[in-house]
Parts: C-alpha cells; structure tokens; sequence
C-alpha cells in the first residue's frame, strides 16, 4: 500500500522547507535509509533518508519550491500503483497551504515597469531580478519672451559660473531650469538621461527565520544596555605570549569566550532566561558564538566553556565557523546556548548593540581594540582599548546584576593572569 513521506521538521523553528535537490525521481526503487533529498531549512541544507521502501510514485515539493512542515514531499508504493485517491484525500484533510504573494509595485501610468511579485514560493536560490527604469527629461520650456523658464536659485547659480542658461535643459516642472541642472550642465546642449535600478531576492528560509526571532526579542524583551570600556594591553601581551606555545592560534575572542565564561560562574543570575512564569538560572554554561554568513547569521554553540581549555575554544569555534559557511551545521550545534557573543571588532566596528538571542537573557557586543591615550598613575600615555555593550532582557537581569557581572568580567580581561591561572591553555 503506498505510503505519504512528508516534509519533515528538521530543526525547532522550522515551519516551511525548500527542496534544494531530489536524488531521487518517480520511478525509481527507494529502501529505507536511501538519500531522498536535501531539504533548506531556516538554518542550514540538510540530506533527508527515506524511512519507507517502494517505488517513487508521486514528488509533491519540485527542486527549488517550498512547502510547509508535514506536507505532502513524497509517495512511495508498489510499481503502477495509483495514488490519486490517496492525494485527493490528504487535500480534503487539509488544503493545501497557498503561497503569499506581495502585491506587485504598480509603477506611475507615464512611466511603466515590469511588475514584480515575492512569494514564499521562489526558490531561495533564484537569482536576483533587476528592475531598470529609463527617465528622460523633456526638452526646455521657453517662456513668452524667448528666454527659458530658471527659478531664482538656478539664476544666481548660472551668473555665478557665467553659464547661459538658453542652452540648458530644465528638469522641473514645465522643464524649468532648476539647482540641479546648473549643477549638471557641462556645456554645450545638454541631454539627461538617467536610468533607475534595484534588484530584489527571494527571502531564504534562514532569514524569515533571523527576520521573525529577533523581532520577537526586540519586541517582546525590554532590553537595557551597559557598556564599558577596557584596557587590553596585559591581554595582548598575553596573548602574544600564550600562541607561542599554544598548539593552535588563539584569538581575541577565544580568550573573551574564556573570560565571559568564568565571569558567568560568578554572576548566575546573568546566566538566566526569562520563561515567563519563571525565571531559569542555568548551572551550565553554554556559550553561542554568532557567525555572519552570507545570508544572515548563525549562532552555534560551545558547551560547558567553563571547563574547556583555550585551545579546545579555538579549535571548535573555527570548525563551527566552517560548517556555518558551509551550511553544514546541524541542530545540535546551535540549540542550548545559555549567553552568546557578537563580535564585530575584526570589522573596525568600536561599538555597537546587539539584539538578545532568545532563551538568552543577555547578549555581549564586542567591538574592536582601538590604540588611543589612557591616562595611567595619573600619567597620559598610549595604550589599547575595547569597549563592549551588554544587552539585556530587564524582564530577568537587573541594572546592578548586569553591572557587577560586568565589573567580573573587566577584572579578567586586564588581568588575564588571573584567568590562564584558573585554567591550562
């Protein structure tokens, strides 16, 4: 008897999938534990193994189009069996789920442009459209005298610049001469012509995802912001110090993982989620690492950083980094994260705010380590700095707690012999 393969739900977040690739087609014998598919979820392309045996009858979901969680992607059966009844039937459970479509931009009567309309439905790999629009500016407009149409500005403009505005062609209304035009005119008879473009992409599934997760949190959580600035000289002499003998290059933000990491076995309280009726203070940390990709931004997770040495931080923050831009992650490496850090300093960014990453009740910004004056035993010398923000959700960290975790956080950092000490490279 033929059997439904549904769209499977392969991550907690996901409400639609796109079939990036069939690797099977109708016909062809399928066993259980065969490759059927690679499904696009909300964060990465994953291969899909049939758990059914038979023939491929019927693909409901073509290569590049999108359908909701536990609808219709297969059916498999006996050879020639018919499976229209069987199709008909899970229509009448439940219609199927229509596309939205924006509607298309109507452009002005006078200037007429393709309609565009963006639906769920596109395949998050179509290339982009672009949209050009040509505009042309009509010929001057000459008033009752012979002389051309020129606003006041325009005027003093073109005496400015001894510039005979008889032979410009007006832009404004009626084709009068305006500002812009004497800005233009390179001399001669002018002719503008100027083309307008814009291109629009299909939404992928990981940024609906990002789209709708940090508006939620933005929305929903009240957030407050601490920033502080550091002196990160003692740091970067550690630094230099710790990678000649380290079995792997360690970088700033292993070392800000470390220290956001011990701070946390401090201050508990920030290490929290808001769940509405309750509050939950984590006893484990779990550190989420945001990695910018091309289409948007994924958060995978090291767990218990706490009791990982700064070597075994680097090694799996470059590997997760990898698999991200490789669409390789799966879900057990971005769920559990219990703080997460954003660092934009390799970007020239000095400072910045980030959104909280839910369940997280806080989110660190770090920007980047700027050389400037400190005044030091009551001396101006040169020295390093970095600034970082703490995001918080009011609802479950207060000013004060947010503070002092900071405060922890501040003291391992300019003194990272106290944070090498607590732990082996």
């Amino acid at each position: 008897m033929a059997e439904i393969i549904r769209m499977p739900k392969l991550s907690d977040t996901m409400t639609e999938g796109v079939v990036a690739e069939w690797h099977k087609k109708i016909g062809d014998t399928v066993k259980s534990g065969d490759l059927l598919a690679d499904i696009e979820t909300d964060k990465a392309t994953m291969e899909f193994e049939s758990f059914q045996e038979g023939t491929l009858l019927y693909i409901g979901v073509d290569k590049g189009k999108t359908a909701p969680v536990d609808s219709i992607l297969a059916i498999v059966g006996k050879p020639n069996e018919d499976v229209k009844e069987l199709i008909a039937s899970e229509a009448k459970k439940a219609p199927a789920v229509e596309s939205k479509k924006e509607e298309p931009v109507t452009p002005p009567k006078e200037e007429p442009q393709p309609k565009v309309a963006a639906s769920t439905s596109v395949p998050a790999q179509q290339p982009a459209q672009t949209q050009v629009k040509q505009t042309s500016y009509s010929a001057p407009s000459v008033s009752e005298n012979g002389h051309s149409k020129v606003s006041p500005l325009a005027k003093k403009l073109a005496k400015e610049r001894n510039i005979n505005t008889t032979f410009i062609q007006g832009s404004g209304d009626g084709g009068r001469v305006i500002k812009r035009d004497i800005e233009n005119f390179a001399g001669g008879t002018v002719q503008f012509t100027g083309v307008e473009s814009y291109t629009e992409e299909p939404v992928s599934q990981m940024r609906k995802t990002i789209a709708r997760r940090l508006a939620e949190s933005k929305f929903s959580a009240p957030h407050f912001y601490l920033t502080i600035e550091m002196v990160m000289d003692e740091m970067m002499k550690a630094r230099e110090s710790i990678n000649n003998v380290a079995p792997v290059k360690i970088s700033f933000n292993d070392l800000i993982v470390k220290a956001v990491a011990m701070s946390l076995r401090s201050h508990p309280k920030v290490n929290a989620s808001w769940r509405g009726d309750t509050i939950r203070y984590n006893k484990h940390i779990h550190i989420g690492i945001a990695v910018a990709v091309e289409e948007g931004l994924l958060v995978p997770v090291i767990r218990f950083a706490d009791g990982k040495t700064l070597s075994q931080i680097s090694t799996e923050t470059k590997a997760y980094s990898q698999k991200a831009k490789e669409k390789k992650l799966q879900p057990a490496d971005w769920e559990g994260n219990t703080f997460t850090i954003s660092n934009l300093g390799m970007f020239g960014i000095e400072e910045f705010t980030a959104i909280i990453n839910p369940p997280d009740a806080c989110i660190m910004a770090v920007g980047g380590i700027k050389e400037t004056a400190i005044v030091k035993d009551g001396k101006l010398v040169p020295g390093h700095v970095m600034k970082i923000t703490l995001s918080c959700d009011h609802r479950a960290v207060d000013g004060a707690t947010g503070a002092a975790f900071l405060q922890t956080f501040k003291h391992f950092i300019e003194n990272p012999v106290l944070l090498l000490g607590m732990q082996s490279i």
